[in-house]
């Protein structure tokens, strides 16, 4: 990915749901994007206020290969999926 492209940011705001569903709709959005989450061309943003979902998701993400992070908010936690932009440009 040169400098000038940036990266296709996909969120899902959870807040609300419960695990499995907040599990089920990130692996169905992993699946759906996963050469572009792979190659940094998109990342996947997931807004929950279920704290097993903190677990769930990034476990399974991290098993398929992808980098995780998770970001507590005021009211709900932020858990982003795929490649950084600086590690897409290595």
């Amino acid at each position: 990915m040169s400098d000038q492209q940036t990266q296709k940011l996909i969120e899902i705001d959870m807040r609300g749901q419960v695990c499995p569903a907040c599990l089920l709709v990130a692996m169905d959005k992993l699946n759906r994007h996963r050469e572009a989450l792979k190659e940094g061309q998109e990342r996947l943003c997931i807004k929950t206020d279920n704290r097993e979902a903190t677990t769930t998701i990034p476990t399974t993400a991290r098993n398929m290969g992808y980098s995780v992070t998770v970001t507590k908010m005021d009211s709900f936690y932020q858990i982003c999926v795929g490649r950084s932009v600086t590690e897409s440009r290595k």
